[in-house]
């Protein structure tokens, strides 16, 4: 499967912590999405062609429907 995802354990201080969880909330997202949409748009920024093209109009971090 091509969308296979792979976890790891992330340590972050709890006020970093938070802030994540406020603005995920905010964006409608949960916590790990809104990481997910970060390094994404992170690794974008760095470099365009790094990573596939994405379903149109659909927002990182969120299911596919």
């Amino acid at each position: 499967m091509a969308d296979e995802k792979k976890g790891f354990l992330l340590r972050l201080p709890p006020p970093l912590l938070d802030e994540l969880r406020r603005w995920a909330e905010q964006e409608m997202r949960s916590v790990n999405g809104q990481i997910e949409f970060l390094l994404k748009q992170a690794v974008l920024a760095r470099d365009r062609k790094a990573l596939p093209d994405q379903t149109e109009g659909q927002r990182s971090g969120e299911p596919a429907s």
